[in-house]
């Protein structure tokens, strides 16, 4: 782990592992609160890092103190559930030594249940021996195309997402000092311009990252789907369509292009292709192989309780009733699936 001022978040965190590692290294990179106290209480493998703006290097460091077999990293916000410390546990017992990665799931968003609402695959169990390097100073990742394993144990994100100048100051000193941006730095460098809303450098780089061709198939596809909802905030549905039709180009469509196809097409008043494409995504299932950003409701909830509207609004009542039904299934106590219920039952027994 690498860690800066995380008192609030470390006890949670590495009392959810400390029965599942063999070792526990802690690198701190400049801490002035509690946090080095609280990380002597489970390991004595503290270490001091001088913070020079790039996580890469500091997770480098870190891996540089490991002894054990494999290695597994965290951030201070992450926790294994009991579901996943025991599938952990059962992982480390039959692991086959042929392995060299193991990716895991990252739900990085959860209700209040601990159930995912936003995740993805990262990298996260890596063998020793074969010497893994961390690249990019910010959103760092290690390149994977040896022989790996996919499992459905998860990392639990528990911290609320919030935003800074923190990376988007790092993105900024490169440019300045002209270093290259490797294809995975232009897309997350577009991600901090779209959240400090400079749109226009956002689409820009976007771009840049989609021409290089040489992004993973989830940052393709999310790239597109960014864009697009640029161009929706900007009142400019024609190019959102583009964007979102063309995320296609990468894999079988994915329900969160989808969505944003349907939406485009119900705030125009199109309610039969809104309806023909929140229809289809309840065909589609996640590909066993894709590693990329997954919105759950976006394949499930969402098409249903649109679906619900879309056919109210062409007279429908019963299927509207039918899909409310459905959207119910997968959250009973929503808001809107209660509303509607009340106000189509109404309609009907008019």
């Amino acid at each position: 782990m690498i860690v800066k001022n995380e008192e609030q978040m470390l006890p949670k965190c590495l009392d959810s592992v400390k029965d599942v590692v063999d070792e526990i290294i802690i690198v701190d990179t400049g801490s002035n609160d509690k946090t080095k106290e609280i990380a002597y209480l489970y390991t004595d493998k503290v270490y001091d890092f001088e913070w020079i703006n790039d996580f890469g290097a500091a997770r480098n460091f870190s891996f540089s103190k490991a002894t054990k077999e494999y290695q597994l990293w965290l951030d201070a916000d992450d926790i294994l559930i009991e579901k996943d410390k025991i599938a952990f546990i059962e992982l480390k017992q039959t692991l086959s030594p042929e392995i060299d990665m193991v990716l895991m799931k990252y739900n990085y968003v959860v209700d209040k249940k601990y159930n995912p609402l936003y995740s993805f695959y990262r990298e996260r169990l890596l063998k020793r021996a074969n010497n893994y390097r961390w690249n990019d100073p910010v959103h760092e990742y290690i390149t994977y195309g040896d022989n790996y394993l996919k499992s459905e144990i998860a990392i639990t994100h528990t911290k609320q997402v919030s935003f800074s100048n923190r990376n988007l100051k790092i993105y900024e000193e490169q440019l300045l000092q002209k270093k290259p941006f490797s294809p995975r730095a232009l897309y997350y460098y577009a991600r901090e311009l779209r959240d400090h809303h400079k749109y226009d450098m956002s689409i820009e780089y976007f771009t840049q990252f989609l021409n290089t061709k040489m992004g993973s198939v989830g940052d393709n596809i999310n790239a597109c789907l960014e864009k697009g909802k640029i161009y929706k905030k900007r009142k400019d549905p024609d190019n959102a369509l583009k964007c979102f039709f063309n995320s296609f180009c990468f894999d079988i469509p994915r329900a969160e292009s989808c969505c944003e196809i349907g939406y485009i097409y119900k705030e125009k008043g199109d309610y039969k292709r809104a309806i023909y494409w929140f229809e289809f995504i309840l065909t589609l299932k996640v590909s066993s192989d894709y590693t990329g950003i997954t919105n759950s409701e976006s394949w499930t909830f969402i098409p249903a309780i649109e679906l619900a509207v879309c056919y109210y609004n062409i007279g429908n009542i019963e299927k509207a009733l039918y899909y409310n039904e459905l959207a119910e299934s997968f959250n009973k106590n929503h808001n809107s699936v209660v509303y509607n219920r009340n106000f189509l039952d109404s309609l009907r027994h008019k």
